[in-house]
């Protein structure tokens, strides 16, 4: 019986066009579109056998909307960001804005200490070290819905203290 990674590699090739048109779509066009299947590819090698994958196909689909879409919020995010700081670079920030951006700033990090174990460690590996979520699961002997369930619930804390809730 091939491991789940080589089937999803087999059927990754096999599909590769019609899944470049759907992230492509989900894109709104090219930009990007290359490196979410490319990182499609690399989260297929990764995926172990602890689990059957009941339906290869639709199993690669999800991941490969999954990942265009978080692609998608983290390109909108940049963009965001870059033009913040742009528009920061013409104007002179007033000190009522820099005294409001490091209150913002304080509150994320304030969470960010308060997260409780192990979402405050997970989050660590994840956004700090740059581990997959595949590796951590592994290092900490729990499922990859887990480590997923836990980097979700530190980012919702930290969005909650940015906003200032």
């Amino acid at each position: 019986m091939p491991s789940n990674a080589a089937t999803l590699t087999e059927l990754l090739i096999r599909e590769r066009p019609a899944l470049l048109r759907r992230v492509q779509r989900i894109l709104g066009g090219d930009s990007g579109a290359e490196d979410v299947i490319q990182a499609v590819w690399f989260k297929a090698r990764g995926i172990d056998n602890q689990q059957s994958i009941d339906n290869p196909r639709a199993y690669l689909y999800r991941l490969a909307i999954n990942l265009a879409t978080d692609h998608g919020r983290e390109s909108t995010r940049r963009n965001r960001l870059l033009a913040e700081h742009y528009l920061w670079e013409e104007d002179e920030v007033s000190t009522e804005e820099q005294v409001m951006a490091q209150d913002e700033l304080q509150r994320v990090l304030d969470a960010a200490g308060h997260l409780p174990e192990p979402t405050r460690s997970i989050f660590r590996l994840n956004r700090l070290q740059g581990l997959t979520q595949a590796e951590i699961a592994r290092r900490l002997g729990v499922s990859v819905t887990t480590v997923e369930n836990h980097v979700r619930s530190a980012l919702a804390r930290l969005a909650w203290a940015r906003e200032g809730r």
